[in-house]
């Protein structure tokens, strides 16, 4: 027998209902609730954000009303609109809950139809404490005296404050349980705005009774609402930003200005009065005067943009009106300041780190894509175009959105949705406070999966099919952060493309005058010829022009993060128009946004790399990433070196190889630059690959020379040539902008004569130096000789045995130390290893130099430091002959290994950092010295490679502070673009290793050998 299926009960049960707590089901049958009757209830009470919240929180109210229960639950059961207030507000915050367990009865206010007016509020909150509209010379109508001024008004003033709170917050989130209205978000910040300005009303008052007890107040006090509160778009919980006016400013005015903060921040709120001339510094009160001579002469530019929302909010309004009339024109011409772009990038930069990395996709208020991108980006774009057009004279976010809109600045569907964005960010902020009324602005964890649960009930989200609630959440919240970025750049950029591009006469169009005030206040220093580049970049026909439309909003955002956005700008089109016939480069940028900002960044700080890469393009397909990392990471130097060589080999014409050879060249420089700028390779990192790369090119180049000479004579050389690189290419210390000192060594092959050979050597040496230093367009390849026997008069190449001749007979102290860094770089590897070996007893001599050789080589350096030092040059930041510069530590080093070299084997090494660490290890000097002297080192070559990738040619000098100074800092990897900083840092070890130089370089190496 096939028993019927059990009916399903019509009372929901507690898991129907989603109540998790045990006690669920016996706290529903006390509220007599577990009847049908009743049902509506529970399934109000089930779409609470927090059910068992709710539910234990009725409980609480139960119990402390009594016997007049039955009025709430009658209330409950007949007005839905209640019943929708109360379930949402215990259900969606723990701290209102509290407030009502605490004075049950309140619930009776949630019935209220409406929301009190400004006047309502104000009378609401002065009834609280008894006050009365003051008298006396100085009245106003914002101006009262308390008759409770006793300690027991701060607990009046919050339970009243708390009490509109309430219903505000109640009628804010009925929605979420009852097919109630939706309060507007504007709506909220207005009607808090106007309760905080009550309640800093009520706290004067009670200010006024307490300073002045028995007298009328003897001065005008004007409270100047700023920031959110003077933009009427205060969150529930937010300190009450304030500044204080007054006439006259003294003793009795801070008094009366310090009390109204200690009551409304003991009442209320935190009342906050840092925003005042000197911030927390500065007197708390100033007169009208005072505050307009602050503003003239030594207000910085963020000051000017706190101003925007300046309003005054209660004390003399006439007074307060009297300075905003004074102060906002200063407002509207800040963007003509010298430091506006600076100030306002400083600015960016200070809320941006305020935000620890691990919350940055969390916060909602400064993070990535947060309430402050679309603040600031108002903000910026009414100073800009203000000073112009009264119409954007605003304050609040939406309403100067809407102004900016109307007058052209933003596209009316940007607009549009940046303020949807704004709105959603902003109702995710309100119910994460109103959850324990306290300040706020961080998402729940991902792993908090309670917590996003209630926040997606709270701020009203429903499945949609595909996922549940927190899945639509979570969702929104990325879709919005993504548009509020993405907006964020359009914001300044699109209006500036759509007055310069061929678009439809409809679309929104800037005046040049407005597009060129707009980049000025973007940090383009030339904007009339930035809107130039624009003009010819968008004027493209067809595909092109419309793509480089739609990315050149985002790629100026980049640029104008960069040093140097003109340059930038400059170098961009230049790159457009060299590549124009490759189609593949738009399309990437498009495509792949981390091509696209690499190449920004690159471009708006070096000079060095954008003819590199027009002539090298390929290198910009590697700012992407690959599955390992950054593309430009992927090739290894020993790869391209082994590249250049077998491409190279193909050709008979030693011309056509050596252009092949550099071709390979321009390509792994403007990898290995690129990676640098970028920020991806260390310093020996660089500088190994600088030198492998000029290493295989001088190889191809020798290999290529030998092969068409062996061609045209019909027979093999008559000699074995090798080339030792010397200076920084012996020790692969190359940087960007360093020749290649090298020694041509040859041998005669057996049966050939001497004389030929040297000859036909010299020939080849000649043909490798004519063809690597050819004029191009790439970086230089300068093959310098000086180091030779006799220098510049010496024989461009000699025989082994005529250098092991010289050395042993001729060599001088300068000559031994120059052969520190002799290491084989290309040739005949075997004769290579037999100079080596030939030499090795001239730079490491048995028993160290002598004490003679050792004073001719500091008597040298004190004349190259006397005399080398360029005319003008600042010794205290030249990078490689200035105090404690490469020179300095290079020397130091060198004179070690002369000392020692001969009883510690591992100095025979070619390397300042290698023989450093061995120097260390040795203990040839202390380890704090060695690691003084590594750092300098580091630094000084991190700078000077630096200053070659920005100014596009080789430099040794440090510019003073400047823009230059501030790109310099930024590409060698400074942690901000603050120049001044880095050459501090610069100066300060630099100085520290000169202490160490002076030392172990002047006197005490010597002694130690002595002993």
């Amino acid at each position: 027998m096939v028993r019927p299926p059990t009916a399903r009960s019509a009372v929901p049960g507690v898991g129907r209902l989603g109540l998790l707590e045990p006690s669920a089901a016996n706290s529903l049958r006390e509220l007599a609730w577990d009847n049908v009757e009743s049902v509506p209830l529970l399934w109000a009470l089930s779409r609470s954000p927090d059910a068992d919240l709710a539910l234990a929180s009725l409980m609480r109210v139960r119990e402390g009303l009594g016997n007049d229960w039955a009025a709430l639950d009658y209330a409950l059961r007949e007005d839905t609109s209640l019943r929708g207030r109360l379930f949402a507000l215990i259900g969606s915050s723990s701290a209102f809950a509290d407030h009502l367990a605490a004075d049950p009865s309140s619930w009776k206010l949630l019935r209220r139809r409406a929301l009190p007016n400004r006047e309502e509020l104000l009378a609401s909150l002065l009834d609280a404490v008894g006050a009365e509209p003051e008298d006396g010379p100085n009245a106003s109508p914002m101006l009262h005296r308390a008759k409770i001024a006793g300690p027991e008004v701060v607990a009046l003033l919050r339970k009243r404050y708390r009490d509109e709170l309430m219903l505000l917050a109640a009628i804010d989130l009925a929605a979420t349980v009852e097919n109630e209205p939706v309060l507007p978000y504007q709506q909220v910040g207005w009607h808090l705005t106007d309760l905080a300005d009550a309640a800093l009303t009520a706290a004067l008052s009670v200010a006024v009774a307490r300073v002045c007890a028995d007298r009328p107040v003897p001065g005008r006090l004007a409270v100047i609402a700023m920031g959110k509160c003077g933009a009427r778009e205060l969150n529930y919980v937010s300190d009450v930003d304030v500044v204080f006016v007054a006439e006259p400013a003294d003793t009795t005015a801070t008094r009366l200005a310090a009390e109204m903060m200690s009551v409304g921040g003991a009442a209320f709120f935190e009342v906050d009065a840092a925003l005042r001339p000197e911030g927390k510094a500065g007197a708390l009160v100033r007169t009208l005067e005072s505050h307009i001579a602050y503003y003239k002469r030594w207000a910085r530019t963020w000051e000017f943009q706190a101003l925007l929302k300046m309003r005054p909010a209660t004390g003399d309004l006439e007074l307060g009106e009297q300075y905003r009339d004074a102060l906002m024109p200063m407002v509207w011409s800040a963007s003509e300041r010298p430091d506006f772009v600076a100030d306002v990038q400083a600015m960016r930069r200070r809320v941006e780190d305020l935000v620890p990395a691990d919350l940055r996709e969390r916060e909602l208020k400064l993070g990535h894509g947060s309430l402050r991108d679309v603040e600031f980006a108002v903000q910026l774009l009414q100073l800009v175009h203000g000073k112009a057009d009264d119409s954007l004279h605003t304050q609040g976010t939406v309403e100067s959105l809407t102004a900016l809109a109307a007058g052209g600045y933003v596209g009316r569907d940007d607009a549009a949705n940046l303020t949807a964005s704004y709105e959603f960010l902003r109702l995710l902020e309100h119910r994460l406070q109103l959850q324990r009324l306290k300040r706020t602005h961080t998402l729940p964890a991902p792993e908090d999966e309670e917590g996003m649960r209630w926040l997606a009930r709270a701020a009203h989200m429903r499945p949609d099919g595909r996922q549940d609630a927190v899945g639509v959440l979570i969702s929104e919240i990325k879709r919005n952060a993504v548009r509020v970025r993405r907006l964020h750049a359009k914001l300044f950029y699109r209006p500036l493309l759509e007055s310069v591009a061929r678009l439809d006469a409809a679309s929104l169009r800037l005046s040049p005058e407005a597009a060129i005030r707009q980049l000025a206040a973007l940090g383009y220093g030339a904007p009339a010829n930035a809107l130039g580049h624009l003009k010819a970049l968008t004027g493209e026909v067809g595909r092109k022009g419309r793509i480089q439309t739609l990315l050149l909003p985002t790629l100026l955002e980049w640029l104008g993060d960069t040093p140097d956005p003109d340059a930038g700008l400059l170098a961009y089109r230049r790159v457009s128009e060299g590549l124009d016939n490759e189609i593949w480069f738009l399309r990437e940028l498009r495509d792949e946004g981390a091509i696209a900002q690499r190449l920004m960044i690159v471009l708006g700080s070096s000079a060095y790399l954008p003819d590199l890469l027009i002539n090298a393009p390929e290198t910009i397909r590697m700012y992407a990433d690959g599955p390992n990392g950054p593309l430009l990471l992927a090739t290894q130097p020993a790869d391209v070196a082994r590249g250049i060589l077998s491409g190279t080999a193909r050709y008979g014409e030693a011309k056509r190889a050596v252009a092949t050879a550099r071709s390979l060249r321009r390509h792994e420089l403007a990898r290995v630059a690129s990676a640098d700028v970028l920020g991806m390779l260390e310093v020996p990192q660089v500088c190994g690959a600088l030198s492998s790369v000029w290493i295989a090119t001088l190889e191809a180049s020798l290999q290529a020379a030998i092969r068409a000479s062996e061609a045209e004579l019909g027979r093999p050389a008559p000699a074995d040539i090798t080339v030792i690189g010397m200076g920084r290419l012996g020790g692969l210390e190359l940087g960007y902008g360093s020749d290649a000192d090298v020694l041509f060594v040859c041998d005669p092959r057996p049966g050939a004569d001497e004389t030929v050979a040297v000859k036909w050597s010299i020939g080849i040496a000649e043909q490798v130096q004519r063809l690597l230093g050819a004029p191009s367009t790439d970086p230089p390849l300068q093959v310098d000789t000086g180091l030779r026997p006799e220098g510049r008069n010496g024989a461009l190449v000699r025989s082994l045995a005529a250098y092991a001749a010289y050395y042993g007979q001729w060599a001088q102290s300068w000559e031994v130390q120059a052969l520190l860094r002799a290491r084989f770089v290309a040739g005949d590897p075997e004769l290579g290893k037999r100079f080596l070996h030939a030499v090795d007893p001239i730079r490491y001599p048995e028993g160290g130099m002598s004490p003679e050789g050792v004073r001719e080589i500091r008597r040298i350096k004190a004349r190259v430091d006397a005399e080398r030092l360029p005319r003008g040059a600042n010794p205290a930041t030249h990078t490689k002959l200035g105090r404690g510069g490469l020179a300095d530590i290079e020397w130091t080093v060198q004179l070690l290994q002369l000392q020692h070299a001969h009883a510690v084997p591992a100095l025979h090494n070619t390397s300042t950092l290698q023989s450093l660490d061995v120097i260390e290890q040795a203990e040839l000097v202390d380890p704090a010295d060695a690691a003084l002297l590594r750092d300098a080192w580091i630094t000084a070559t991190k700078a000077r490679n630096a200053l070659v990738l920005v100014r596009g040619k080789p430099a040794d000098q440090l510019p003073g502070p400047g823009r230059l100074l501030s790109a310099v800092a930024k590409v060698a990897g400074w942690r901000n673009d603050d120049g001044s900083e880095f050459l501090d840092h610069y100066m300060r070890v630099t100085r520290r290793a000169k202490t160490v130089v002076e030392r172990v370089f002047g006197g005490e190496a010597e002694s130690t050998q002595e002993r």
